[in-house]
């Protein structure tokens, strides 16, 4: 790719781009009406204009029903996706929309209904046109929240989820790029006023962007970075599967229990406990993922009760649906009893 980040993409870009799902039978393609996935639209469809064989293309625009203007931009993605002779479907997200942490919930009914689009027409991938800039925002957005490194190394280019997979071809492209791309086709796009709406937090950090590149913050350095964090999780990642194939889970009584000697586990570096506490956490229990932080406060209390209890060593807790108690030398973690009046 050039270092010009204000040219266009061409064709043979294109192609490199959107290479590693040449073989997938068919594509849903996240289009909005917005430059990034409308030119996601444009490149996919040029990109498999040139293919003798490929995969089918979808063109998917979700309508949250939360601007009026929606409706309109639905109907021009669809005119631009019948000139390219990509099929194209409009789904719309009924129903109460919630008061508050209304951005997670639409992004959740977003993906709910591309992955039903999918499924219904034999695609394996979900491309979104996430670019280089979203990326940086992402890990700007996870520091301030003070995320592990796994939440650092922001969005992989690949994620699956269920029987599907996310796939991201534009995550090294700045927004700029796709910009100019649209402009030399001269495609015109929507603009979203939601992304400078400053009772979000993106668009807030959008709009320190500018100030942070002046001091070498720029989209290109905080991507790399994220980069080089994903590296450092795949290796740490590699590291706490042996140590789990060391731990070897002997203590296992049945399918759903899982265990493992507390001097051994104990004589690990502080950050592979932490992951297979959250592995095995996550397993047994029925209350979703673990928070890190709260793994992390429960990893210092077992350290603890190890050194200072030796074999005689008790404890019980219970962290996300599942149950964790130190006896005889050994940890446990099973999944914990509903809650009284829960439904799991």
């Amino acid at each position: 790719m050039p270092d010009d980040d204000h040219a266009p993409i061409s064709v043979q870009q294109a192609k490199e781009l959107f290479a590693p799902w040449k073989a997938a039978p068919a594509l849903v393609l996240a289009v909005s009406g917005g430059p990034d996935s409308l030119a996601l639209m444009w490149l996919a469809a040029r990109w498999r204009r040139a293919l003798s064989r490929g995969p089918r293309l979808l063109a998917v625009t979700v309508d949250h029903g939360l601007r009026p203007e929606a409706a309109r931009e639905a109907r021009d993605v669809k005119r631009l996706a019948r000139a390219l002779e990509v099929p194209h479907r409009t789904l719309r997200w009924t129903g109460a929309k919630p008061k508050t942490g209304l951005p997670a919930a639409a992004r959740a009914a977003r993906y709910r209904l591309l992955a039903n689009a999918a499924r219904a027409t034999g695609a394996t991938h979900i491309l979104t046109a996430h670019t280089r800039d979203d990326q940086a925002e992402t890990l700007l957005m996870r520091l301030l929240r003070g995320s592990g490194i796994a939440g650092l190394a922001a969005m992989a280019r690949e994620t699956e989820r269920e029987d599907l997979w996310l796939a991201r071809p534009l995550l090294d492209i700045p927004k700029s790029r796709l910009v100019a791309t649209l402009g030399k086709a001269k495609i015109a796009f929507a603009d979203d006023p939601t992304n400078r709406d400053m009772n979000f937090t993106r668009p807030r950090l959008r709009a320190l962007m500018p100030a942070l590149a002046e001091e070498g913050g720029d989209s290109r350095n905080l991507a790399r970075l994220a980069s080089r964090l994903a590296r450092a999780n795949a290796a740490i990642e590699v590291l706490a599967d042996g140590a789990e194939r060391y731990l070897a889970l002997s203590g296992r009584d049945d399918a759903a229990r899982f265990g493992f000697d507390a001097q051994a586990f104990a004589g690990l570096p502080e950050e592979i406990r932490i992951r297979l506490l959250k592995r095995a956490i996550d397993r047994a229990g029925h209350e979703g993922p673990a928070e890190l932080g709260k793994v992390e406060t429960l990893s210092a209390v077992l350290d603890n009760a190890i050194a200072n209890g030796r074999k005689q060593a008790r404890l019980k807790q219970t962290l996300a649906g599942a149950a964790i108690s130190l006896t005889e030398g050994r940890i446990h973690i099973d999944p914990a009893p509903p809650r009284r009046g829960r439904r799991v």
